[in-house]
């Protein structure tokens, strides 16, 4: 069997990173695919391992342009480059409108399948951009012959909107890069911190209207005014309008960055650096699939303060200490026993080591193509 996969829309994160873990951690060929081809654009193919004897990535240079132009390749080009040298099409961008069959993709976003969070975005391009995708991806996922999903929650939520799926569905959820694990640290009773030594607390996430960083802002600013030592460091991208929340909290509460401080995007690289200096975690997100940074902090060894809203809980379990998102008082509640809390603090991060160990790309490689070959066998009888 040979294996194409369409990497036109895979431009960075976590789609890159499964991917990439998809072509290292497993081999292709134990599971029947004699070969697999990747096309995509240039800086997406310079993540990937290089072609060897089963793998080769296929640059094409219509897919270093804009979105318009890898959508008409896509829907136009692929079906027949797809036709001359694969048996199956793995599309795991999520959406799909081309001429070849049978082709297996993924659900990876869980915003378009959300009104309620959608509707965060007021009169919006965004908004308007995730209503067109939950109508594309839905016809993606209704032609598809299979859909991988990363949790019960995901394929449930989908199922929900759309109606039962015709193809083959599996649940495979993401795994943790090795770089992100560390042992499980010794706990500071609360008095070993003070203000010029903090309880450091660490939120990657990219700045959103649905990752509410301003509220955790006013949390930590509450019981910073309370005399609780600790502080709050923000990482990741930036959608402005949620940024001019974050930043209306700290200019307010705290202008000259001591204790809210708001970084920005970190490389990738460099994301283990911050979970080792971190005491702690907080994740405030009310729309995830597979949170990946979620896992990474699990990996890392640190006590989390999470959402309460799936599917954390179904990830974290009883590791961690939840609140609602969108509530001061709450996320403040639960921030200050994750502080205050030696003791749990060394059992939460315990449980949450030991369940990230569950989550690794070797075994999700494993499932991945084990699903795909089922699925494609099924054509090929």
């Amino acid at each position: 069997m040979r294996l194409g996969v369409d990497a036109s829309n895979l431009r960075q994160g976590g789609g890159i990173t499964h991917l990439r873990e998809l072509l290292r951690a497993a081999d292709p060929r134990d599971f029947g695919f004699s070969s697999v081809v990747v096309w995509g654009g240039k800086p997406t193919l310079d993540e990937l391992p290089g072609s060897n004897n089963w793998l080769r990535l296929e640059h094409l240079a219509i897919l270093d342009r804009s979105l318009p132009w890898r959508m008409w390749w896509q829907s136009v080009h692929l079906g027949r480059a797809a036709q001359r040298q694969c048996d199956l099409l793995f599309v795991p961008g999520s959406s799909y409108a081309g001429s070849f069959h049978p082709y297996v993709t993924m659900f990876r976003n869980m915003l378009p399948f959300e009104p309620r969070e959608r509707a965060r975005y007021g009169i919006s391009g965004m908004r308007l951009k995730l209503a067109v995708l939950e109508h594309v991806q839905s016809a993606t996922f209704r032609r598809a012959a299979g859909v991988i999903f990363l949790n019960d929650y995901a394929r449930d939520t989908v199922q929900r909107r759309i109606g039962p799926l015709r193809g083959q569905t599996a649940v495979i959820p993401h795994g943790v890069d090795d770089r992100f694990r560390f042992d499980v640290r010794s706990q500071h009773p609360v008095e070993a911190y003070s203000t010029d030594r903090p309880f450091h607390l660490l939120y990657v996430s990219t700045v959103d209207v649905y990752k509410h960083q301003w509220v955790v802002a006013e949390a930590v600013a509450r019981l910073r005014a309370n005399g609780l030592p600790v502080a709050v460091e923000f990482q990741g991208p930036m959608y402005e309008p949620a940024l001019a929340k974050l930043e209306d909290v700290r200019k307010r509460l705290d202008p000259r960055g001591e204790f809210l401080i708001v970084k920005g995007p970190v490389e990738n690289a460099e994301l283990p650096k911050s979970y080792a200096a971190a005491d702690g975690f907080v994740f405030a997100s009310s729309c995830e699939n597979m949170p990946n940074i979620l896992l990474e902090a699990m990996a890392a060894g640190l006590p989390i303060a999470s959402s309460r809203l799936d599917p954390m809980p179904n990830i974290l379990g009883d590791a961690g200490v939840y609140f609602d998102p969108e509530s001061v008082d709450e996320t403040a509640s639960a921030l200050h026993t994750l502080v205050s809390d030696a003791e749990g603090r060394t059992r939460w991060a315990q449980r949450a080591f030991a369940k990230a160990l569950g989550f690794s790309w070797t075994q999700c490689a494993s499932q991945t193509y084990g699903f795909l070959a089922r699925v494609a066998g099924t054509f090929l009888k």
